[in-house]
């Protein structure tokens, strides 16, 4: 999701703390776009590029919809309602919404479970516009994980198995997504946990083998061996809550790994993980799990879904990951 500060008329202060607080790009008269340019590598727009459009009637929703189809880059007024928005949505995934507090924001970032593809905070919300940028873009969609049994746990030989290095401090109970199949993933913890031999690193997840897929923001995955610097990635709690964390950097090295395999209800799911106490799954209740502690009968969150991926894009074919 994008977040845009609108400072129409022109306030210096306030786009100085909007470039301060990480919002995406600035909306400003057009007279004033090269000297805001100047500023960041912040986009800075001009207000007729981004048009403000009000939504009061089914009228008015079609004719956003028609604009939004050619191309133009329209907002919604601040007054929007969230039926139209949602029909909106429905219909065209480029809708932007103005913000007039940090409620207003929240609310469009999770409409339809997925949000509007971008806010334009106005001025009167730039009180709130730091934790506007905090909720908003790092927040995403609830992620429905589920209680797996472990079936099998054994020695996998040697194989490259891929550290995940964000730029965010990780909690307990955090961790991504992971799985050889995209329909079963498994919760993967993050190295939050002390030990006598080795330091916590709680921006790290050692996620697993180079071949598997792991959860992206959007409802989309990846291979792990494609994760760079830069990639944005899908942090699930085990309340299934999310955040967005961006990678600093991959460590890919060949490291002995373990083949663990669990059950839920009729569909099985496996993954391979570095054979190390420090690498762990988690439990229902958030506790993390290490590998070489991981037994038959235990029990881990782990997300089911139907397979058929295209580029890490859902497709609806008949496929079958083993």
């Amino acid at each position: 999701m994008n977040i845009y500060f609108k400072s129409v008329p022109f306030e210096k202060n306030d786009v100085t703390l909007a470039l301060e607080s990480g919002v995406d790009g600035v909306i400003v008269p057009a007279e004033m776009v090269d000297s805001v340019a100047a500023l960041s590598r912040i986009p800075a727009i001009a207000e007729s590029d981004m048009p403000s459009m009000s939504m009061n009637s089914k009228a008015d929703e079609e004719v956003i919809r028609d604009t939004l189809r050619s191309g133009v880059k329209a907002v919604l007024a601040r007054g929007w309602e969230i039926i139209p928005v949602e029909n909106l949505l429905a219909q065209c995934p480029e809708v932007i919404a103005e913000a007039g507090s940090f409620d207003e924001a929240v609310l469009a970032s999770g409409i339809l479970q997925r949000g509007v593809q971008g806010i334009v905070v106005l001025p009167e919300a730039i009180a709130d516009l730091k934790q506007i940028v905090a909720a908003c873009k790092t927040c995403r969609e609830h992620e429905e994980l589920e209680e797996a049994e472990i079936v099998r746990v054994e020695p996998a030989g040697l194989g490259h198995r891929v550290c995940v290095d964000t730029m965010s401090m990780l909690k307990r109970g955090q961790g991504m997504l992971v799985g050889n199949s995209s329909a079963f993933t498994f919760l993967v913890h993050a190295e939050t946990e002390h030990n006598e031999y080795v330091a916590s690193r709680p921006f790290r997840v050692n996620a697993g083998a180079v071949h598997a897929y792991v959860r992206l923001p959007g409802d989309k995955t990846t291979y792990l061996s494609e994760v760079t610097a830069g990639t944005e990635m899908l942090v699930v709690d085990s309340e299934g809550g999310t955040t967005v964390a961006v990678v600093g950097r991959v460590k890919v090295e060949v490291r002995p790994m373990l083949l663990i395999e669990a059950k839920r209800g009729d569909k099985r799911g496996t993954i391979f993980l570095q054979n190390a106490e420090t690498i762990r799954l988690t439990a229902p209740d958030g506790t993390p799990i290490s590998v070489v502690a991981l037994k038959p009968g235990d029990k881990v969150l782990c997300r089911t879904d139907e397979a058929g991926r295209h580029f890490g894009m859902r497709v609806k074919e008949d496929i079958q990951e083993k």
